[in-house]
């Protein structure tokens, strides 16, 4: 499994929210190798974005990653969850991509027990579940997504890819009804449906 190349991360950031879709997310950890087809994503367009974190150009510690150059793990604290994102953009226009969902590939055994579950469908079907299941954490902040020890590699091209409004933040706006949420068509790991 080798690492994608920078340049795959230098498209659009809805391009490469699309592109994501079937890539491998890969995390070496010293119990081993886990890694996971990437079946949804949701993409955020920055200061002009109400659900982004960098929106109205907001700049902290917690978003800083965000403005630096695409292909960098931005990884932030969701309740208890560590949730995963790209950054997207160029540097000082801070985007970045939510992956939702993964479907298991590499290291199963490992997920399950790091997720105490014996369910494949809800393994890795959320932002929060599929960082656990891989053993992503907030020390993986700051890195490059092109190598060790968390990378996205190729893996396989979507028959068919979906579009939604994106999940949980209808405290947005207009923005609660943005079609930048993306995701493999039918793919039993995709995460919950959106409210109605």
């Amino acid at each position: 499994m080798n690492p994608l190349a920078s340049e795959f991360f230098q498209q659009s950031t809805l391009e490469l929210a699309k592109s994501l879709l079937g890539c491998l997310l890969v995390k070496e950890t010293a119990e081993g190798t886990a890694a996971g087809y990437i079946v949804e994503t949701e993409a955020y367009m920055g200061p002009e974005d109400r659900a982004a974190h960098s929106f109205g150009g907001r700049r902290t510690k917690r978003t800083e990653i965000m403005y630096h150059e695409a292909g960098l793990v931005y990884t932030y604290q969701m309740h208890t969850h560590t949730l995963v994102n790209v950054v997207s953009g160029s540097i000082e226009k801070p985007e970045a991509i939510l992956i939702r969902a993964v479907e298991p590939h590499i290291g199963v055994t490992l997920m399950k027990k790091r997720r105490h579950t014996e369910n494949m469908n809800n393994l890795t079907n959320g932002p929060g579940k599929l960082t656990k299941a891989l053993g992503i954490t907030m020390e993986d902040y700051g890195h490059s997504f092109i190598k060790p020890p968390l990378y996205i590699a190729p893996g396989i091209i979507p028959v068919d890819i979906s579009t939604s409004p994106r999940i949980g933040i209808e405290n947005s706006g207009k923005a609660k009804d943005y079609p930048w949420r993306f995701f493999i068509t039918e793919n039993p790991y995709v995460s919950r449906a959106r409210k109605k």
